[in-house]
């Protein structure tokens, strides 16, 4: 599978994608649409489930991109029905690797009739759950988090399906943005510090309704924007349009993933009322301010850098180039027999533009650094074109702490802002400067003029802060040290 990034070893692997319809004749043939817009968002597999009156509840669950399955009319024509919902993945818990039947949506049958639910996020307490779960009986059929919340469904003596919804996730600890489905309705929920996201769609005049995970995959179908789906709220859609909405849980202070401003969510989606491009572009501009370097051209790394490296070359005057290009039609790096032909694996990826680079000093504007081995051979490329000094400037603040909330990052060990400083970092990737956004202006870029509260912060920033808003308690139970809310 070609992965979203050019370097699928040495970025932080986007959560998931959900997305659900309900309204139009073949809802699942707008879920397609939609699970193609969010498919940065998870390029492991994807699954659909509709449901029609006729029919009853049909599912497909395929391996791949969505473009490669749910493009087929002969698979499309198995899900027919004017409610549907979908899940792109990428396994942030459960088995990795391919297990079909880890793949989202989950279905269950209950007393009042069926339901499907596809969640982004993690549990932090789900190992906690299942081994109570199947203690007293219960029998699951996947690795993932997920299938918790349909056996605490069923077994929750509520009376309709979206209270039993309720009563589950009052039970779950951790991130969770989840879009379900009944015979005739599709509910939306966001965990109470809402960090995942969530948005609300409407298609036509009324004519249906969306739920999805950015706003990007609103319009590929022509939708337009209603509002996010709150913290802690949830929502429920009937098929006449009415839309009723819940707060199960009791009102904290929203925590979103600032991560999702940085990397995960597509530079044409909004969050938040504010666009994920400008706020990248932004952080290029506070990272002039904060680490200004003389230099004659300013490079993105492709293509998540790209913003952010116009942000720098605005506000710092210096010219903007693609000195690096990518090859957009590159899979996986082939494994070969020999070190020396494996070594030239980020070439076939990445080329660079010599003309451009030879004899300049150059600024390379990256996202963020997590083991470090792409940036130093990003570097050995651009040096060998004949650069004459590398600068790196990261467009987010140094990566030290592992997510639980639904972000695949490696262990603490392995992370390089865990275990060197920032002058460390600078002489193990071998350049001339390196410097990282700092956490505050992060945060004014994101939009917050003050920076960061310290004492109550607006963002989920634990992967920079190491400051968990929700403890993971499955985490913790393994050894894992929180760090001490005095540091």
């Amino acid at each position: 599978m070609p992965p979203a990034h050019p370097f699928d070893d040495d970025k932080l692997k986007e959560e998931c994608g959900v997305y659900g319809v309900i309204g139009p004749k073949d809802a699942a043939n707008f879920v397609a649409l939609g699970l193609h817009a969010l498919q940065h968002r998870g390029q492991e597999a994807g699954g659909i489930v509709s449901h029609d009156m006729d029919a009853g509840f049909n599912s497909a669950r395929r391996f791949g991109y969505v473009r490669d399955n749910f493009t087929k009319a002969s698979l499309m024509e198995t899900l027919p029905g004017p409610i549907a919902i979908g899940h792109v993945r990428y396994s942030t818990a459960g088995a990795k690797g391919a297990a079909i039947r880890d793949v989202q949506p989950f279905f269950g049958e209950f007393s009042m009739g069926g339901a499907a639910i596809a969640h982004n996020g993690n549990l932090t307490n789900a190992e906690e759950l299942r081994r109570e779960l199947i203690e007293r009986g219960s029998i699951f059929q996947s690795s993932s988090d997920t299938e918790c919340i349909i056996h605490l469904m069923a077994r929750s003596m509520a009376k309709s399906i979206p209270d039993r919804m309720e009563d589950a996730l009052r039970r779950v600890e951790g991130a969770f943005s989840v879009v379900a489905m009944t015979r005739t309705k599709l509910m939306g929920v966001r965990d109470p510090l809402g960090v995942r996201p969530l948005v609300l769609g409407q298609i036509g005049d009324g004519d249906g309704w969306v739920l999805s995970s950015e706003t990007c995959a609103l319009d590929i179908i022509g939708a337009k924007y209603v509002r996010e789906i709150e913290p802690g709220e949830m929502v429920v859609i009937s098929p006449d349009g009415r839309i009723e909405s819940r707060r199960p849980f009791r009102p904290v202070k929203p925590r979103f993933c600032v991560f999702e401003h940085v990397y995960f969510s597509r530079p044409d989606s909004i969050i938040g009322g504010r666009s994920v491009y400008e706020t990248r572009r932004q952080i290029g501009v506070e990272l002039a301010r904060e680490a200004p370097v003389e230099a004659d051209l300013v490079c993105p790394v492709p293509d998540s850098g790209t913003p952010a490296a116009i942000g720098y070359a605005h506000e710092s005057g210096i010219p903007f180039g693609l000195g690096i290009t990518r090859n957009q039609y590159m899979g996986r790096t082939f494994i070969e027999p020999t070190e020396q032909i494996r070594n030239m694996g980020v070439r076939l990826k990445l080329n660079v533009n010599r003309a451009l680079v030879e004899g300049k000093r150059v600024v390379l504007v990256d996202d963020s650094v997590v083991r470090g081995t792409t940036s130093r051979k990003i570097k050995e490329m651009i040096l060998d074109a004949g650069a004459k000094e590398v600068h790196f400037r990261i467009a987010s603040p140094p990566t030290a702490w592992p997510c639980f909330y639904g972000v695949d990052t490696p262990e603490r060990s392995k992370l390089l802002a865990a275990t060197m400083t920032e002058d460390e970092m600078r002489d193990y990737l071998g350049v001339d400067s390196l410097r990282f956004v700092s956490l505050d202006g992060l945060y004014r870029a994101a939009g917050e003029a003050a920076g960061r509260d310290p004492q109550q912060p607006q963002y989920c920033d634990a992967c920079f802060s190491g400051e968990y808003p929700v403890a993971p308690s499955d985490m913790i139970a393994k050894g894992f040290e929180v760090k001490a809310a005095a540091e």
